[in-house]
């Protein structure tokens, strides 16, 4: 088994959904940390473990962004962090595969699938082993207690249900310790 971490300095949590029903709005957080741990030998039995501090959601206006933060949408105050879990991994993780696993999301867990994309290995100039993955995924935010919306004159609602997640994640290996 090989770990590897998060480099949150090169990873991006975005997301997008539908505001006023005729533009999309796009945001994403700053603050990812995370671990994943590979089975070489049998990919299947690799696993993910992520956190994301939603104190650091960015939608490039502040107003909205304090907003979200609220007990409206994520509740910063009592549920400080999302988190995703992997139950399995499906496919050739070499390529385009699945990593099956439970989002949290404000107190409310569900099973989601993302659709990964291996990007590449390489060494880094300082002798670090990277990987690059994108993944992405739909959610409906009323799954995970986010139901907060207001009815618009003409029909409609201000914030969509569906949103689109994508993740471009930049990993490090972790040097093994020799024994003291």
């Amino acid at each position: 088994m090989t770990t590897w971490t998060i480099d949150p300095t090169h990873t991006a949590a975005e997301f997008a959904v539908k505001h006023l029903m005729i533009s999309t709005v796009k945001g994403h957080f700053g603050d990812v940390s995370g671990t994943v741990t590979v089975n070489e030998a049998d990919p299947s039995q690799s696993s993910v473990d992520v956190t994301i501090a939603v104190t650091s959601v960015d939608t490039r206006n502040e107003q909205r962004d304090a907003h979200l933060r609220s007990p409206d949408f994520f509740d910063v105050e009592h549920f400080p962090a999302i988190t995703f879990k992997s139950r399995r991994v499906e496919g050739d993780t070499q390529g385009a595969f699945r990593v099956v696993g439970d989002l949290t999301i404000r107190g409310t867990t569900r099973e989601i699938v993302l659709d990964v994309a291996s990007e590449g290995r390489t060494r880094d100039p300082w002798g670090n082993d990277r990987a690059g993955f994108s993944a992405a995924t739909r959610i409906n935010r009323k799954d995970f207690g986010l139901t907060w919306n207001a009815a618009l004159e003409t029909g409609g609602v201000v914030v969509g249900e569906d949103v689109r997640i994508a993740i471009d994640v930049e990993l490090v290996k972790q040097v093994a310790k020799a024994a003291a």
